[in-house]
């Protein structure tokens, strides 16, 4: 599989290769099947080609006990980039900030959300009075209130359901965002966007790794970051139900 993008900025798909062979280390200590970069270069990446093949509650349940495997394999810290690579890192076509922080909250806050909401609010896709809900919710979220004893997870950081393939032998994951982040933000994301077999994965991954108590009822803080990005250039459903979330976290 080859993707082009001639106007692609620079070290665009080096980022996403670098991603995937950070996420592809893991494997080796049980962590999820990651598709394989044949060639990269400006404005264009090889993949390997993967069979399609329809999900099974088996696979779904492999797949999660990797995924908790490929997270525990961790990061430098939160918001770090992959080892080795000190370019620039995207989350779709928009950038993604790198940093060094061993706080959560700080960096989820700064790095992750609020980035977006300026495009979001400049592109009429969240209104001034949902924004203060957001900014509400990021100052508890800046001053630690959610912040754990969680290390730096090796995040894929993309994780929704168009960026796991379904092959004979497994999920195989494609298109990430790799960074250090909090392991709960990647399941967040699939709950976002919903996942075959979905509880399946979930309850393979708390056999392998349990979560921490609570984590379902803080889904909606982790998935600030992925409806600030998507509100930022797809419609103000998103700006809605980024509002919507954090009025949840809120109420936490």
């Amino acid at each position: 599989m080859v993707k082009d993008r001639p106007d692609a900025p620079a070290l665009f798909f080096e980022a996403e290769a670098a991603g995937l062979r950070w996420l592809a280390a893991a494997e080796r200590d049980g962590g999820a099947r990651i598709v394989r970069v044949a060639d990269v270069g400006p404005g264009r990446i090889e993949l390997e080609h993967i069979d399609a093949s329809r999900p099974t509650a088996a696979a779904a349940r492999a797949f999660g006990a990797a995924l908790a495997a490929t997270h525990a394999a961790g990061a430098a810290a939160f918001g770090a980039p992959p080892d080795g690579w000190s370019g620039p890192l995207f989350i779709g076509r928009r950038p993604l900030p790198v940093a060094h922080e061993s706080t959560w909250g700080r960096f989820y806050a700064r790095d992750r959300v609020r980035p977006y909401l300026d495009p979001a609010e400049a592109a009429g896709n969240l209104t001034p009075l949902q924004r203060r809900d957001v900014e509400a919710a990021l100052g508890r979220v800046e001053a630690g209130d959610f912040d754990d004893d969680e290390p730096p997870a090796r995040l894929h950081g993309d994780l929704w359901n168009g960026n796991v393939l379904w092959s004979p032998e497994g999920a195989v994951l494609i298109d990430p965002a790799a960074h250090g982040g909090h392991r709960e933000t990647d399941l967040a994301m699939l709950d976002l966007f919903g996942a075959p077999f979905l509880d399946d994965i979930l309850e393979a991954y708390d056999d392998v790794r349990p979560l921490r108590i609570g984590w379902r009822d803080r889904v909606p803080l982790h998935q600030l970051h992925p409806l600030a990005v998507h509100a930022a250039g797809h419609g103000p459903s998103y700006g809605a139900a980024l509002a919507e979330a954090a009025r949840a976290t809120l109420a936490l």
